[in-house]
């Protein structure tokens, strides 16, 4: 028995041989059809075309004839959405005639909602890396963003999709830039768009060390520290900061990562901030830590959810704190706002001296030993007269000044006074 769809005389067994169109609406003269007279191969039928792309009008589904004991064991799959089309027009149909079976349809309706989770509108916050994980795994980059610069590329990204949801309107929403100064707690009124004026002008300072263009152009700074040359960019605006802002901003974060990727460099050379100066790995560090700081307090103004950055660099801009918490202890020693300790240990530089182990736990977190006498000596577990514990995110907020030092959720044990001066110290790091 062949499979062929011919009758004995050779006709085509769908239409009787006359060569009128076949059953799917299309004239039968495909490759595979058998004619009259002729010996071709099987017949393959074409495509059926669907009801809905057919223009005609769509069946009615008549309700099946269904007793009541089969109808009420169906209203599971009815709440389901599980039943065919004749059943579920017998079950709507029936839950108009019977109130007990209608009440129960309503309850597992309720149920199944609660069974289907609803899906979340907004986009992983680690969609970003891992595409761009994947697509520098297939294609590295000729010129790579070094380690070091990696998180100030990641922060200005993630700020700059930020500034690309908010509205209009949201970029004058008032922001307070907080800080602790020598007297205490400090802040400076400003807006969304103020905030990346302050970031444009700060960040010029390691534009301006890169060889690249200053953002304050003709504006004249009576220093580099970076609350005088925001002043000096607020002030010498001819409006008050908009939105415009932006695109400056942004440009200039792009050739400061391009540029320090062409440099080759390894991040030694010295940034000026006006007062102290930080090897440029560091200032990029510096520079990511307070595009973070800064892009969280745009999100609570505009009420926009805004996550802390990736361990990894979490855990650099901690350890950059870590690094600059003796020079700032001394400092304020000096300055007659930390006290000189009952009993110091003054050692020549490089020798270990009395230390506090400074702990931080969470993402990003490590311990770091922090000599207490001498921002030139080295920190010894053998002489550790202190240990302080603090979260990872906690402790970056009060080295940008938002958490005061009295109220910092710390874990602590030792001499009360190295603790107080560290902790204060952590907050003297912050500026506006």
């Amino acid at each position: 028995m062949t499979a062929y769809d011919e009758d004995e005389t050779g006709g085509n067994g769908g239409n009787g041989g006359n060569g009128e169109d076949d059953a799917t609406g299309g004239p039968a003269d495909g490759p595979g059809d058998a004619r009259p007279g002729s010996f071709g191969g099987p017949r393959i039928p074409l495509p059926r075309v669907s009801v809905e792309d057919s223009g005609r009008p769509l069946p009615e589904v008549a309700p099946a004839a269904l007793e009541h004991h089969v109808l009420t064991s169906l209203l599971g799959a009815w709440a389901l959405a599980a039943c065919s089309a004749q059943e579920a027009a017998a079950v709507e149909d029936h839950l108009g005639e019977c109130d007990a079976c209608a009440d129960e349809a309503l309850r597992l309706r309720e149920a199944v909602t609660l069974l289907q989770r609803p899906e979340s509108l907004d986009l992983d916050p680690g969609l970003r890396t891992r595409v761009l994980d994947g697509c520098l795994e297939r294609r590295p980059p000729r010129i790579p963003v070094p380690e070091w610069a990696a998180p100030y590329d990641a922060e200005t990204a993630r700020l700059d999709a930020l500034l690309q949801d908010i509205g209009d309107s949201d970029w004058h929403a008032p922001v307070r830039l907080r800080w602790f100064g020598e007297d205490g707690p400090a802040s400076r009124r400003t807006t969304v768009a103020g905030v990346i004026a302050h970031l444009l002008a700060v960040d010029g300072a390691v534009a301006v060390a890169l060889g690249l263009t200053d953002p304050l152009g003709d504006i004249t700074a009576s220093s580099r520290a970076p609350a005088v040359r925001t002043e000096a960019y607020w002030r010498g605006s001819h409006a008050p900061p908009s939105r415009l802002v932006r695109a400056p901003w942004r440009e200039q974060s792009h050739d400061i990562v391009r540029t320090v990727s062409f440099t080759g460099d390894a991040g030694g050379m010295p940034v000026s901030y006006g007062d102290f100066e930080l090897p440029l790995r560091d200032a990029m560090l510096d520079r990511a830590f307070e595009c973070w700081v800064h892009a969280e307090d745009i999100a609570d103004a505009v009420d926009y959810p805004y996550e802390p950055p990736s361990a990894r660099h979490l855990n650099g801009m901690i350890d950059l704190a870590a690094r600059m918490l003796p020079g700032v202890l001394a400092a304020r020693r000096r300055a007659g706002l930390a006290a000189p300790g009952v009993r110091p240990h003054l050692v020549p530089a490089g020798k270990p001296g009395r230390s506090l182990r400074l702990e931080i736990e969470g993402s990003g977190g490590g311990e770091w030993l922090i000599p207490l006498d001498s921002p030139g000596a080295v920190g010894s577990a053998e002489h550790e007269v202190a240990h302080v514990a603090l979260d990872g995110v906690e402790f970056c907020r009060l080295a940008a000044g938002h958490v005061p030092p009295a109220e910092a959720a710390a874990g602590q044990v030792g001499d009360r006074e190295a603790i107080r001066d560290v902790l204060f110290a952590a907050a003297g790091l912050s500026r506006m």
